[in-house]
């Protein structure tokens, strides 16, 4: 008990530490600065060339997103977070060496060139991203939790930032057992994180992208619209476009849905007429007994 101990002691100065040194420190890896720069140059495209011309630039819901990024990125894990996962972790370790398991790695890519271990990557992360999306809707306590996500009412860039603290568990806890078994040993998974971030902003962003024939690849405004639809088609019961950075997921396993424009559509989910408005009471509302 007193080695986790030690471990969540050391995380919470460790990433204190991190977090001051990230704000007073500029660089080309700052993950501050490049979510700051990154949002400052969608938003500045939603106002220069909005798609839909007569929603304010300043959107119903803004400044709680606004928060949600502040939260979500870096208080989060200052509270706990990467203390949690840090035990986690330690955990996992332990309960495979009590059966003489020492390493799970069963993939070594590390003799690989270094930019397809970055792509080896990205598309492991980004399917397990698919797959667990798909159980958000689909179990109906995680989509409890989802809902937080689902309650923006006017899309744009910082609606990506809304979601309850708890999916960033589930997400990372079922992404890190396949990871860990391919061993990639490299430090640069920055460059995939931010990519993810921007694919990100622009598929919330009030913009009219499809990207052509690269839709079919990527997620873009046009089709993520259609994921946020109040109303789903019948023969998309529990929801449709799941794909985070790519399409191709959705194409290849037939939840893709793009049936026409989405920009007049209206979005949340049925009963979101009372769903909460603060920060705080969105918190604890996937934990009161009487949501359905």
């Amino acid at each position: 008990m007193e080695k986790y101990i030690d471990i969540i002691i050391e995380s919470f100065i460790g990433y204190w530490d991190y977090l001051v040194y990230e704000i007073s420190n500029p660089s080309w890896t700052n993950y501050f600065y490049w979510l700051i720069g990154l949002s400052l140059m969608v938003f500045a495209l939603e106002i220069i060339i909005p798609w839909r011309k007569k929603q304010p630039i300043f959107r119903k819901g803004f400044w709680l997103d606004a928060f949600y990024i502040l939260f979500n990125f870096f208080l989060f894990s200052l509270v706990g977070y990467n203390a949690l996962s840090n035990v986690g972790v330690a955990l996992f370790d332990d309960f495979l060496s009590s059966f003489g398991v020492n390493n799970i790695v069963a993939i070594e890519v590390q003799s690989l060139p270094e930019w397809s271990q970055l792509l080896i990557m990205f598309l492991i992360a980004d399917f397990v991203q698919w797959n667990v999306h798909r159980l958000l809707h689909r179990v109906s306590w995680l989509w409890k939790f989802h809902k937080v996500h689902h309650s923006v009412k006017e899309m744009g860039f910082a609606a990506q930032f809304r979601f309850h603290f708890l999916e960033t568990i589930v997400y990372k806890t079922i992404q890190y057992i396949p990871l860990a078994m391919i061993g990639f040993g490299i430090q640069e998974f920055f460059i995939v994180h931010m990519f993810a971030v921007f694919v990100g902003h622009l598929n919330h962003a009030n913009l009219g992208w499809s990207y052509g024939y690269l839709g079919y690849i990527f997620n873009n405004p046009r089709m993520h619209i259609w994921h946020h639809a109040k109303e789903f088609p019948k023969q998309f019961k529990y929801g449709m476009n799941f794909g985070l950075t790519l399409s191709i997921w959705d194409y290849l396993f037939g939840s893709a849905h793009v049936p026409k424009s989405g920009r007049n559509l209206e979005i949340g989910f049925q009963g979101d007429e009372s769903f909460p408005k603060t920060f705080w009471q969105q918190l604890i509302y996937p934990f009161q007994k009487e949501n359905k």
